[in-house]
């Protein structure tokens, strides 16, 4: 099997950004990448990915926002996360589980262990084997958003919300420190690439 990374942060913690360098890099390496992205990655999740991201959906339920999570997560795993695994691809996914946790389970208060039990159903026993936290206050990662432009649902939310976002990724990463590994989001790019590229290194060093 390949090695599953995840990379996890606020909206603005740049995880975006470094996926593509760390793409590009192992590319460079003889490494075949798969990188892919949640909600999304595939043209189903896509689709359920502009339903949940309208900003005219402003009376989506947050049960009902988590299930469409899990249905595009289902879906992206079946039919592109674990065929790139079974050939022995890195698989780099910008979002996965965690940030429903944080997301829907914290900030939604819909309660982190609910959450993660409608997620088992959908992604079975197919965990990360490596998490990357961008750590990045929830006011400084807006601020970085706010010279997009445009902003989704979820990013026009309010500042309390980004915040429980915030505080919600804090303590998923308390729960899980064997596999998220946090990387300070405030340091300049090339630092935080280097920093993500020295802890992926080790973990396939590690599984060979």
């Amino acid at each position: 099997m390949g090695l599953f990374i995840t990379l996890e942060g606020p909206e603005g913690s740049g995880k975006t950004t470094i996926s593509k360098l760390l793409e590009a890099h192992f590319n460079e390496m003889g490494q075949t990448v798969c990188l892919t992205r949640e909600p999304g990655g595939i043209y189903i999740s896509e689709k359920i990915r502009e339903l949940i991201l309208d900003p005219q959906h402003e009376e989506m339920d947050a049960k009902t926002e988590a299930l469409l999570y899990a249905a595009s997560r289902r879906q992206h795993l079946v039919e592109k996360v674990i065929p790139a695994l079974e050939r022995k691809e890195l698989v780099i996914c910008d979002r996965f589980i965690d940030s429903s946790l944080a997301y829907q389970g914290f900030a939604r208060g819909l309660g982190i262990d609910a959450v993660f039990e409608m997620n088992l159903f959908a992604i079975e026993d197919h965990m990360p084997d490596l998490t990357l936290f961008f750590d990045v206050s929830a006011e400084i990662g807006m601020s970085r958003i706010g010279v997009r432009g445009y902003k989704d649902r979820l990013e026009l939310a309010g500042d309390e919300f980004h915040q429980n976002v915030y505080k919600g990724y804090k303590k998923i990463v308390s729960m899980y420190p064997e596999r998220i590994k946090v990387l300070d989001a405030n340091q300049d790019i090339e630092t935080v690439f280097n920093e993500a590229l020295k802890l992926i290194t080790e973990k396939m060093n590690e599984s060979h």
